[in-house]
């Protein structure tokens, strides 16, 4: 019943509309944060929000599910142990409030093997361990098994309690990192009651072993104990609550308190390209693809790939603005599917050579020009001109060469003279006739008249042939150079 009466003076109170009397009490002297208390206009009692940075979305604290916009606070990864009383002064009602505020806080945290790790020590005259810090790895496993957790007995040793945890709890053997992993080790202690056993010097041992001890007061809870088992500073690491009620509030104060400030997410990083978040509010810059870091750590530059040597291309590599690049070929050649290597090209068959009469590919992947047989290339080495073998003085004609136009020629003989069977050399008409037998005078004279006659024309054919064919050259000489 006396327990009750504080709250059945301030119902009175307020029935008679009439502001409550301040009571100074220990509660009121620096160095503890209490929730609970009414504001201005019957609010709810809260912690002071931090100010925001600007531009950043800020949902306030006393708000389930997150003390700052989402993505901006990332929990730094944490060994943490909850120790809770639960004496007989804590009804069944007010420790089901015990793990709904241990599961909230739970909720505010990045649950993981390299994230935070989270163990229950339940204690009250005896210290029982739920479960380690190596026993859970995920939020549903780890709330399931503070929803399964009991009450105790009567008593209210927490000095036991806090040296169990130091002793059973944060040791490797049952999960708790190593000192070089630089994790830190918390343990958050929940009591409504006096210690029943020494606190100070075992706090102590704590704290000098690397743990930081949060204490959280209810109702009627020591307050010169509470500042016994807390680190320093005490207004940081000290908290009351009027009521079990209220204590599921303090979860966005914890959630603040192991929050790390996530400066990709702020935009304060300064970073050109890309900004990667290491957690406990740390982070460094890294280059989009082609680009390199500068000694300042934040700007990026553009990589020259193709002075690395790193291409791979076959014959010409092109270094882009964008930090990447391109192959390409010589003259020539081909670009290959794989985009990197060459192939000889045949112009020739691409028809894209301009040569006249023959293109010729070479392995090179070039090409060059050849005219048929009886003409020459010209000094374009693309086009062809007709052969003058007569000039050349190649012909093998004993007398007169004569130029065909078509990149031939025929042999012929001076006047008095016939040509041979092997078209070339000539024998003397005179001789013919002294070699041809004389028995049949009348007929061989009628022959060498008609053969004279006959010659006589053939010269006189010729001559007129001759002027034809110097006519046909010119003419096609001057078609070609048109």
């Amino acid at each position: 019943m006396l327990r009750h009466l504080p709250g059945l003076l301030l119902l009175l109170w307020q029935l008679l509309l009439l502001p409550p009397p301040a009571v100074p009490g220990p509660l009121d002297r620096p160095g503890f944060l209490r929730l609970g208390t009414r504001g201005p206009g019957g609010s709810p009692g809260r912690r002071p929000a931090p100010a925001a940075p600007t531009g950043t979305p800020y949902s306030g604290a006393g708000q389930h599910g997150g003390a700052r916009g989402a993505g901006v606070c990332k929990s730094m990864p944490l060994d943490l142990v909850f120790i809770i009383d639960s004496s007989r002064s804590v009804r069944p009602l007010e420790f089901t409030k015990v793990k709904t505020f241990v599961s909230r806080v739970i909720d505010t945290l990045d649950i993981g093997p390299a994230d935070t790790r989270v163990a229950v020590v339940n204690y009250a005259s005896t210290v029982k361990i739920e479960f380690h810090l190596q026993t859970h790895s995920d939020k549903q496993s780890l709330k399931q098994a503070v929803a399964r957790i009991t009450p105790l007995s009567t008593g209210t040793m927490s000095g036991l309690a806090i040296q169990t945890a130091m002793d059973e709890a944060f040791t490797v053997e049952a999960g708790a990192r190593g000192p070089a992993s630089n994790i830190p080790k918390v343990a958050i202690i929940v009591t409504d009651g006096r210690p029943q056993d020494q606190v100070n010097e075992v706090a102590a041992r704590a704290q000098a072993s690397g743990i930081e001890l949060y204490a959280v007061g209810v109702d009627r809870a020591d307050m010169e104990s509470l500042r016994m088992m807390a680190s320093e500073p005490l207004d940081e690491h000290v908290f009351y609550v009027e009521t079990y009620g209220v204590i599921e509030k303090l979860s966005s104060r914890f959630q603040e308190t192991f929050c790390a400030l996530d400066p990709c997410a702020l935009g304060t990083h300064q970073c050109q390209h890309v900004c990667v978040s290491d957690g406990e509010g740390k982070h460094h810059c890294e280059c989009s693809q082609g680009y390199s870091l500068n000694a300042d750590k934040k700007t990026c530059s553009v990589i020259n790939r193709c002075a690395l040597n790193t291409h791979g291309c076959e014959h010409i590599c092109v270094n882009d603005r964008t930090g990447s690049y391109h192959c390409e070929c010589y003259e020539g050649y081909t670009l290959n599917e794989d985009r990197k290597t060459c192939s000889a090209q045949d112009q020739c068959a691409l028809g894209t050579h301009d040569c006249q009469h023959i293109c010729v590919n070479d392995r090179a992947g070039s090409h060059h020009c050849e005219c048929y047989e009886g003409y020459t290339l010209n000094e374009d080495k693309k086009t062809c001109s007709v052969r003058n073998q007569c000039a050349l003085g190649s012909h093998g004609c004993q007398h007169i060469c004569v130029n065909d136009g078509a990149a031939s020629y025929h042999c012929d003989c001076y006047t008095g003279y016939t040509l041979n069977e092997d078209k070339k050399t000539c024998s003397a008409i005179a001789e013919a006739r002294r070699l041809t037998s004389t028995e049949d005078a009348c007929a061989c004279g009628a022959t060498l008249a008609f053969q004279d006659k006959v010659s006589s024309y053939l010269q006189r054919l010729n001559t007129k042939l001759d002027d034809i064919l110097e006519k046909l050259q010119a003419n096609e000489y001057g078609q070609i150079h048109r």
